[in-house]
């Protein structure tokens, strides 16, 4: 549950409220209320910079990139979902972050850009993203998410959310700056993504997860635009863990024979196939040997299949064609026809800016 090691945020600032013009809140406990949601997600939340919680200097020059992120990453900290809310328990937690990436894990800094608290202040993570963001022009680099660092904004949300949603003062603070990076930075707001897109995690819990494109939604709203509701899904792979059964299950253990792992075809997440997901992750270099498949191995693990050659990954293809029911099977099956396949497909992710350039 735990993603690099032990939490990452913890936040403070002023709790700001808007109303999504375009998508309304399926909980009236989450709904705010605002006159001018636009001018709102223009000037910005309140955010409690690094000096306003008591962050250490940073002990390495924070990197800056000449380029403007294409994504917002969202994450949980995975930390209790504690009743005080006031803006002291913010300010400590952020510090006790900071504290847990500089000391344990021998970062520069706090590793995300932003940080939420559960009673909704939003308060600056990584030193001068506060001011960078503001620019719009270019990208503090985090250390949130390997191989998105450059080019996602990293926000982390105080609490744990597998099996509750954020509490409203959370929820209305992080649409809200959501709402105004997209602004400063042009980004689309359908380009709104989980830890778990990237990486084997669970983060940002499956109940925050699963509330992203309510999340694209309400943000379209607060920008003035509407989004049809299969906007709003974009397209993603399934996270799968011990204990877990059925056909998705079935299917990667015959792609883990198909890339040369001796393991059970029956179905069940056992301890057994846990240890050999981890060899698997380990041989495929990837940071989160843990056990659980999530968007860094699924790409992987799911190669190219093409129709006809008879491999473990072509019956992979055939269980899930045959749980969901589909009649027919394109020749060739890769990721897009993957997650067809596994249940998560939807619109792809926007790749049409993707930055370059050096750090300055």
């Amino acid at each position: 549950m735990s993603r690099r090691g032990l939490m990452v945020g913890g936040l403070a600032v002023g709790g700001l409220s808007l109303v999504s013009t375009g998508t309304a809140a399926a909980d009236p406990a989450l709904r705010s209320a605002s006159p001018d949601s636009g001018a709102l997600a223009e000037a910005g939340p309140a955010i409690v910079p690094c000096p306003g919680w008591g962050a250490r200097p940073n002990n390495r020059i924070v990197p800056i990139w000449n380029q403007r992120p294409v994504k917002v990453l969202v994450h949980h900290t995975a930390s209790p979902n504690q009743a005080n809310t006031d803006r002291g328990a913010a300010d400590a937690l952020a510090r006790s972050i900071q504290n847990y990436h500089m000391d344990r894990r021998r970062w520069l800094d706090s590793g995300q850009h932003f940080t939420i608290s559960r009673g909704g202040f939003v308060l600056e993570g990584r030193h001068r993203s506060l001011e960078v963001l503001r620019g719009g022009r270019k990208q503090v680099e985090g250390a949130h998410c390997t191989g998105q660092n450059v080019v996602a904004v990293g926000i982390e949300n105080e609490g744990i959310y597998v099996d509750v949603g954020p509490p409203p003062a959370l929820w209305n603070s992080l649409r809200n700056t959501c709402a105004y990076i997209c602004a400063q930075y042009g980004i689309a707001p359908t380009e709104l993504y989980g830890h778990r897109d990237f990486k084997n995690t669970a983060c940002p819990g499956d109940r925050l997860y699963g509330m992203l494109p309510r999340l694209r939604g309400e943000v379209a709203g607060i920008l003035g635009r509407r989004l049809e509701a299969e906007a709003t899904v974009k397209a993603s792979w399934p996270l799968v863990r011990p204990g877990d059964s059925g056909a998705t299950v079935l299917a990667v253990q015959h792609l883990l024979r198909d890339a040369g792992h001796d393991v059970p075809v029956d179905g069940a997440y056992s301890p057994a196939m846990t240890a050999t997901v981890r060899r698997f992750q380990t041989e495929t270099k990837a940071e989160d040997a843990n056990g659980i498949i999530g968007g860094e191995s699924w790409p992987v693990l799911a190669r190219t299949v093409r129709r006809g050659e008879g491999s473990e990954a072509e019956k992979a293809v055939n269980v899930l064609a045959e749980e969901r029911q589909v009649e027919s099977v394109p020749d060739v099956v890769e990721h897009p026809e993957w997650q067809e396949l596994l249940g998560t497909s939807g619109e792809p992710a926007d790749t049409s800016a993707d930055p370059v350039g050096p750090p300055r």
